[in-house]
């Protein structure tokens, strides 16, 4: 649920449902807030699930389930993954080291069952496991300019570096802490925590205080993340193999065993996963879905689809076996096609590198092989 109601109103902003919560699609115009963050910076109310993990035994316990080392000192994080046995990703997380607690932020879908799931394994550990996600305003500060936005209003302290790395200080009189972003949308970013109580003053500060910054929604965070190559939990993470969609930000191949390792380090040792994700730039508009198609033979589908504000141009994520994707790195224009709903002949397409836009800063997710 948005924890800010009248400014989102005030603002003109269209809300939408995700995930069960309340959430701003858009305020007018996605295309001019997406311009907006490119060229300058801009600000997002993120919907995220919150796990806190106390007792004294909580880095030791959580950094036996996922995929990444769970950092031991207070002001650091990772990215990581919850696997199934099978490899398949459950969840993927933002994990914070945050003095007597771990906060784990998820997609809010997987909060109830990622701490139900996780209580019952808990015997004798020191371990205690809360849904948190009603006490926290999160937001997003993305776009070049946002180093300098943050600088603009962050009392008694510095923007934070490295990725994923987080001070403490204050906007206005809210105490907040800010997390230096891996880059999703392929601009320097800054996630923004503070109370719930707080968040309608901070986010007053973020727009207008300092150096004026756009708010936008979520689909421009759609565009901006697509464009930047990031993988995303519900269109290309869930039930997929880590090696599948190159995620190598969220793992460690050096640290202990945790669920789901042994298919990973299978998929590894072989030297290539089964399918890998591509950008394409189809001739006309296609939708997630639609099948992927080479000479003729049916090789993947398309997970992602947007008219990219920054180029004008259609453009897309998919899903390709690795063996067309090895073959195929020199196909002339016209070898791949997506046949989809929406046209009477199957559309040509062209593979793309990733990024699709080179902005401020590389997404630390983009796929690496």
């Amino acid at each position: 649920m948005t924890l800010l109601g009248a400014h989102h109103d005030d603002l003109g902003a269209e809300l939408i449902d995700r995930a069960g919560r309340s959430a701003v699609d858009h305020y007018g115009r996605p295309a001019v807030a997406h311009r907006a963050v490119r060229n300058g910076v801009g600000v997002i109310e993120m919907g995220y699930g919150i796990v806190a993990v106390t007792g004294s035994e909580r880095v030791e316990y959580v950094d036996n389930i996922v995929t990444n080392r769970v950092p031991a000192t207070d002001g650091e994080g990772c990215y990581a993954f919850v696997l199934d046995p099978q490899g398949r990703i459950e969840t993927d997380c933002y994990i914070y080291n945050a003095d007597e607690q771990l906060l784990l932020f998820t997609p809010p879908s997987q909060v109830e069952e990622l701490v139900a799931d996780w209580s019952e394994k808990i015997f004798v550990q020191d371990v205690e496991i809360s849904d948190v996600s009603a006490d926290f305003g999160v937001f997003g500060v993305h776009g070049p300019s946002a180093t300098e936005k943050i600088a603009s209003v962050l009392n008694h302290a510095g923007a934070p570096e490295p990725e994923l790395h987080f001070d403490r200080g204050s906007m206005g009189d809210a105490g907040v802490t800010v997390v230096a972003s891996d880059n999703p949308t392929g601009e320097d970013g800054y996630t923004v925590i503070c109370g719930a109580d707080d968040a309608p003053g901070v986010f007053d500060t973020l727009l207008n205080h300092g150096l004026n910054a756009a708010p936008f929604g979520y689909r421009t965070w759609d565009t901006l993340t697509l464009e930047a190559g990031t993988p995303r939990f519900e269109s290309e993470l869930q039930g997929e193999i880590p090696n599948t969609v190159g995620a190598r930000h969220a793992l460690d191949f050096d640290k202990g065993c945790y669920i789901g390792q042994e298919v990973v380090s299978k998929v590894e040792n072989r030297g290539r996963p089964s399918k890998q994700l591509v950008g394409l730039k189809p001739e006309s508009s296609v939708a997630a879905g639609d099948s992927i198609l080479v000479d003729g033979d049916d090789v993947g589908r398309i997970t992602r689809a947007a008219d990219s504000p920054s180029l004008d141009a259609p453009i897309a994520l998919g899903f390709v076996s690795t063996d067309v994707v090895a073959a195929d790195d020199d196909a002339e224009p016209g070898d791949i096609v997506i046949d989809t709903d929406e046209s009477d002949s199957p559309v040509a397409a062209d593979r793309a590198a990733l990024p699709f836009v080179a902005g401020s800063a590389d997404s630390l997710r983009l796929p690496q092989y």
